[in-house]
């Protein structure tokens, strides 16, 4: 579909769907929990959701305290065009995630939601802003899980704490939870890092996932909770969690994509009039959004070490404000490229594109 054809049809989408549903949107602070912003996106008029403080009873007080402070955050206020690029993915994730949500009573049956999105793609890509895209979208709650929290930070207590991260869940609903790194949890069967913790670690997220309560099940958005999860190593998921998740690929940035990430990244910096970002994206094909963001830095560091070079402490110490405004010059990319190398080999590109032609969605 044209893109402008799908940006029209997204704009009539979420007008029926305001329209419909009659959702407005408020931001609401959460009373005796300071690091929660909870957001509702009700079919009424929206009003201040009373959010008390979460009753941990029957769980180790560390255990609650550790997910309050390392998960739950505020609304992390990311917004689709803060994200350059990954407009197949953009609209995957709208379709799957945000639309359910405004659209509750159309979503059923055949066309119900996914149990939770898993994203699928080379390491700094972007998957973790899209997670927090779709937070923002969908005004919910937003958990930010590290599979490395749920397994080591309390040995032995790691199936208490997924069960906890869902109650809580439920519990601030409606809320997004993001597990970065899932493979290393949610293993396929019978490999060497399998083992009887782990398990009943991934038995308890699959029994989890087929508990929440999506929207088109109760009809209530404000009760959803969705599971978004991001891997780099998609084939070593269990295919049990692989069947529940829908599949969206994150590829690296195109030729566009990266033009627009380097303005995202140099907005702030003074550029020399020789500095072409045309020229400097065709450079960094095969570069990861990760890798972008390290040449920038690398390149507006040149100046700077080129004005203190050869000086002592004391005289950098002395330079003034004026004498460090030094834009950044085409020769200062060039400089960085050189130093900075791609991440992703071809050869992990195509296992990539190998792995979603098979499973993926996008």
């Amino acid at each position: 579909m044209p893109r402008t054809l799908w940006r029209c049809c997204w704009t009539n989408a979420v007008q029926h769907a305001r329209i419909h549903n009659n959702i407005k949107t408020t931001t609401s602070r959460t009373r005796g929990s300071p690091q929660i912003n909870a957001l509702v996106c009700n079919k009424t008029d929206v009003q201040e959701k009373e959010v008390k403080k979460f009753d941990g009873t029957g769980y180790d007080k560390d255990l609650v305290e550790a997910l309050e402070r390392d998960i739950i955050s505020q609304n992390p206020n990311v917004k689709w065009d803060d994200i350059a690029d990954l407009e197949d993915a953009k609209k995957l994730l709208k379709e799957a995630v945000v639309l359910p949500m405004w659209m509750p009573a159309f979503f059923k049956g055949i066309r119900r939601p996914w149990k939770g999105v898993l994203m699928v793609g080379p390491p700094g890509t972007g998957k973790t802003l899209l997670a927090k895209a779709v937070a923002t979208e969908c005004r919910t709650t937003f958990f930010n899980v590290s599979s490395s929290t749920l397994t080591s930070k309390y040995r032995g207590e790691s199936e208490k704490l997924v069960r906890l991260l869902f109650e809580m869940a439920r519990f601030y609903a409606p809320t997004t939870i993001f597990i970065d790194e899932i493979d290393s949890m949610c293993s396929r069967r019978g490999t060497s890092e399998e083992h009887e913790a782990s398990r009943r670690v991934k038995a308890e997220l699959l029994v989890q996932m087929d508990g929440v309560g999506g929207a088109s099940e109760n009809d209530d958005p404000s009760k959803m909770v969705m599971v978004l999860a991001a891997t780099n190593f998609p084939w070593d998921i269990d295919e049990a969690l692989r069947r529940r998740l829908e599949k969206i690929y994150i590829p690296l940035p195109s030729t566009k994509g990266r033009v627009e990430l380097l303005r995202i990244n140099l907005k702030e910096l003074e550029l020399a009039e020789d500095v072409d970002m045309d020229k400097i994206a065709e450079q960094m094909e095969g570069y990861s959004g990760a890798d972008i963001t390290n040449v920038c830095r690398d390149a507006s560091l040149m100046a700077m070490r080129r004005r203190i070079e050869g000086l002592t402490p004391e005289e950098i110490r002395n330079i003034s404000r004026d004498e460090m405004h030094m834009p950044t010059t085409m020769e200062d990319f060039e400089s960085a490229l050189k130093k900075v190398s791609k991440s992703v080999s071809a050869a992990d590109l195509e296992k990539y594109e190998k792995w979603i032609e098979e499973f993926g969605s996008c």
